[in-house]
């Protein structure tokens, strides 16, 4: 069982920081856009928010959790914590909340905006 939470952990992460890499990408390749073409790329990037880095970062953390608790017991018993693995996991939390909390809600707001029309001042303020 420990290899299927392995796999989805490998998986999780893998579509996190796949996604990331290409949402900065876009974002880099971006900068030489005319204004109108600024929309089509934040609706690019918010679509690899919602449906790869999102389920990436709470796919990676949850089976973390469960990795942890499945490698961290030993015949029922739960046995002490590495310092390593509890800063691990500190990070994984945090970085996914901030996935979640601020990337994934500011990238919707984000692509539902118009970068030429009424919304250019708080376009550039989001972006």
């Amino acid at each position: 069982m420990i290899r299927f939470w392995l796999f989805l952990h490998l998986l999780g992460f893998t579509l996190w920081l796949g996604g990331g890499f290409a949402a900065m990408a876009a974002g880099v390749a971006g900068k030489r856009e005319d204004r109108a073409g600024l929309g089509a790329i934040a609706r690019s990037q918010a679509a690899a928010y919602k449906s790869v880095i999102a389920p990436g970062a709470l796919l990676a953390v949850l089976s973390g959790v469960i990795l942890t608790f499945s490698v961290s017991s030993r015949m029922g018993e739960l046995v002490g914590f590495s310092i390593w693995l509890m800063v691990m996991q500190g990070a994984g939390i945090l970085a996914a909340l901030l996935v979640l909390l601020i990337g994934l809600p500011t990238a919707a707001k984000l692509a539902r905006l118009d970068p030429v029309g009424q919304g250019a001042t708080y376009f550039d303020e989001l972006r």
